[in-house]
């Protein structure tokens, strides 16, 4: 199950929600989550695989997408900003190490 955390660019104070863990989501609507997250190369990506794998990808994406997107993020320089308890949940499960100790 996704767990939301808010995520900010420091730099523009943009706000924006990530999600890690699995995405029922991306299961059930596939090629329209990263649409629709303003992903525009990714989601053409991914509905030319599901295409071509006849469904098979977006079984198997639904897995590996949160995780996917909320590193796209943080590769553009968005932080974690969210309770210290969430924000450590998303470090574990994202694989990303605690700077603060």
């Amino acid at each position: 199950m996704a767990t939301q955390v808010i995520i900010q660019h420091p730099v523009n104070g943009l706000t924006k929600k990530g999600y890690f863990g699995y995405s029922w989501t991306y299961l059930f609507f596939g090629w329209f989550v990263p649409l629709i997250r303003g992903e525009l190369g990714v989601a053409a990506l991914h509905l030319l695989f599901t295409m071509f794998t006849f469904g098979l990808w977006q079984l198997i994406v639904s897995f590996l997408y949160n995780k996917q997107f909320m590193t796209r993020m943080l590769e553009k320089g968005y932080v974690l900003k969210d309770t210290e308890e969430v924000m450590a949940q998303a470090r574990m499960k994202l694989g990303i190490a605690d700077l603060s100790k």
